[in-house]
């Protein structure tokens, strides 16, 4: 797909359903805290399906190929108004995709700063580009990817930003974006390391204590995860915590109670996929608040 989006640009795509609106409000809210410009992205037809048919109470309707352009403009455009709404002077446009949304916005995603998304797609025009496709989009994004899902227990008070750590050198981009994102928002970061074993399997995820013996490896393997990052954030509020039982779990608990939760995503070409694409992928379909999924370089050859 040739496109001339600009790099620092953040995308987010829209099918016209609830669950597209408060992504638009999620990606209005970043590009204006950020300072970046926002494209608001919809996507019509398919390379096998040329028309998308609507059933209505009684009636039928199939949208020809120029509807389906039209319709798709009026989406994006409406989203584009629901983020002006939000933050006026927002530097936002426009931009309709013709082929399989999955194709289309993950080849967008190697030419954007951030790729935002609902979680759930009900639109006429678009009703896979939120949902359904949301863990393939993430799973093969060049750029870190939001998954705006529906959060549980709206009058309780939140934690914060949640991030795991697994120790690598390839996660401290992860562990970095969860600083930057938890100081541009003011909120407290809590770094979760978890620890598979005979605890985690008897038990399932449950918090390490902070005497607990026999941990003293991971503690220092969580403390290096973060090192530097409190030089270089000194205003975000730190929480180390261990924890047995295996990283999605960890991720997933009372995942309701997270203003943000970030996840990291090795390339699906090294051994590391099974593992940790396994885990992002896991935490995005069972969150109930946002998930950012933040890709992760190959790990160096061992020698």
């Amino acid at each position: 797909m040739e496109t001339t989006l600009n790099p620092n640009t953040i995308v987010v795509a829209t099918d016209g359903s609830d669950d597209a609106h408060r992504a638009v409000q999620w990606a209005a809210e970043q590009a204006y805290l950020e300072r970046r410009p926002l494209t608001v992205v919809t996507a019509v037809g398919t390379s096998e399906v040329p028309a998308i048919a609507w059933a209505g109470i009684g009636a039928a309707y199939v949208y020809k190929p120029e509807e389906m352009l039209d319709h798709g403009r009026a989406v994006a455009d409406e989203g584009v108004a629901i983020a002006l709404h939000l933050r006026p002077g927002l530097q936002a446009e426009t931009m309709v995709l013709v082929g399989d949304p999955r194709r289309a916005l993950v080849d967008l995603s190697r030419h954007a700063h951030l790729l935002v998304l609902g979680s759930r797609g009900r639109g006429a025009v678009l009703s896979k580009v939120l949902g359904s496709v949301s863990a393939a989009v993430s799973r093969d994004a060049a750029c870190p990817v939001v998954v705006c899902r529906p959060r549980e227990h709206r009058d309780t008070a939140t934690l914060g930003v949640l991030v795991g750590a697994d120790g690598t050198l390839e996660s401290l981009p992860v562990i970095e974006f969860a600083f930057h994102q938890a100081s541009m928002l003011g909120l407290p970061l809590t770094v979760v390391h978890c620890v598979w074993d005979e605890i985690a399997a008897a038990h399932g995820p449950v918090a390490a204590g902070e005497q607990e013996s026999g941990l003293e490896e991971q503690r220092l393997l969580l403390g290096e995860s973060v090192a530097g990052m409190a030089t270089k954030f000194p205003e975000v509020t730190v929480n180390l915590r261990l924890a047995h039982g295996i990283a999605e779990d960890c991720l997933s608990e009372r995942s309701g109670r997270w203003d943000l939760i970030v996840v990291g995503r090795h390339p699906v070409e090294t051994w590391f996929q099974l593992m940790t694409g396994a885990v992002a992928t896991v935490v995005i379909e069972r969150a109930r608040a946002t998930v950012v999924m933040v890709p992760q370089s190959a790990p160096e050859p061992e020698n």
